[in-house]
């Protein structure tokens, strides 16, 4: 494997997603192409470069992040050239199919053909023969999971993905992709947060399969640490006495559930990825997580 350029900041703990060892907290870049508000290339690409330099290993993308049909594949291909002008080559790309764009409405379609043509897509902007991490967005109620799934080890046993990973899953779910997809499957990635801790179980199930668990929305989809503090007070206490960010909490946090947990927080601003990314340091004691779990 190859590695970052030298002079890099490397967190303090690692995670493995499959056999792949990636940075215990990753970079959502979702924002970067759907905000309202979205930064510039420019300023989109530092942000993927801070997070680089940060010695994040780990940038999570998808084909539908865009802000609407007519720039779809936009973050993929923001991704690509960040990660290009950078000279960054042990970097673990997931990206996800299964999301479609009709204007700006997010729709779905998990059938196989479609998504053979989407992960062909998605290779194409990555400018790659393989996809690090490929994930199947969301379960398409007009299309039996199981197809889905078949399709997804088609890709794999085919050699246009190196691994496999599945969204929006639940415990049943996971088992009949388990079962399909064989051990190209690594990873579920389900929203959790200190607010939303509905995917508990799948969690807890990853952790006794061994399948990395990457939360989105981990912060609970806040955009402001006033906000935060407020649905989860206990969060900004013990921020306080660590003279730390909430969100450095959220995420330290999350990395104590369970050590398959890869939180992939959002960012738009270097700054951001830069807080998030010195969680991976944070060590918070027993007495301190019993409140956060409370």
């Amino acid at each position: 494997m190859t590695t970052l350029p030298a002079g890099h900041d490397s967190p303090v703990q690692q995670r493995r997603i499959g056999d792949r060892p990636v940075s215990a907290i990753g970079l959502g870049a979702m924002p970067l192409s759907t905000k309202t508000e979205r930064p510039s290339r420019e300023e989109a690409v530092a942000v993927v470069h801070a997070a680089l330099d940060a010695g994040v290993t780990l940038v999570d993308t998808a084909d539908a992040y865009a802000r609407d049909e007519a720039e779809f594949g936009h973050n993929e291909s923001l991704v690509a050239a960040a990660l290009a002008s950078y000279g960054a080559t042990d970097v673990l790309v997931a990206t996800k199919g299964g999301h479609t764009r009709q204007g700006s409405d997010w729709l779905l379609d998990g059938s196989p053909g479609y998504l053979r043509q989407a992960c062909e897509a998605s290779l194409r902007r990555l400018g790659v023969d393989a996809i690090g991490l490929y994930q199947f967005h969301r379960p398409d109620p007009d299309t039996p999971w199981e197809d889905s799934m078949g399709a997804l080890r088609q890709l794999a046993d085919d050699g246009l993905v190196q691994m496999v990973g599945i969204s929006n899953a639940d415990v049943a779910q996971i088992d009949v992709a388990r079962s399909i997809v064989g051990p190209a499957l690594v990873s579920v990635q389900n929203q959790f947060s200190p607010g939303w801790r509905f995917s508990a179980d799948e969690v807890a199930h990853c952790a006794a399969h061994g399948l990395a668990f990457l939360p989105w929305s981990p912060f609970g989809g806040v955009t402001a640490a006033g906000s935060l503090s407020a649905t989860a007070p206990a969060f900004a206490e013990v921020a306080g006495e660590l003279g730390v960010s909430v969100y450095q909490v959220t995420l330290a946090w999350h990395l104590a559930q369970s050590d398959v947990v890869v939180p992939i927080p959002g960012a738009s601003r270097a700054a951001t990825i830069q807080d998030s990314a010195a969680a991976a340091d944070l060590q918070l004691t027993p007495e301190q997580l019993a409140r956060l779990d409370a």
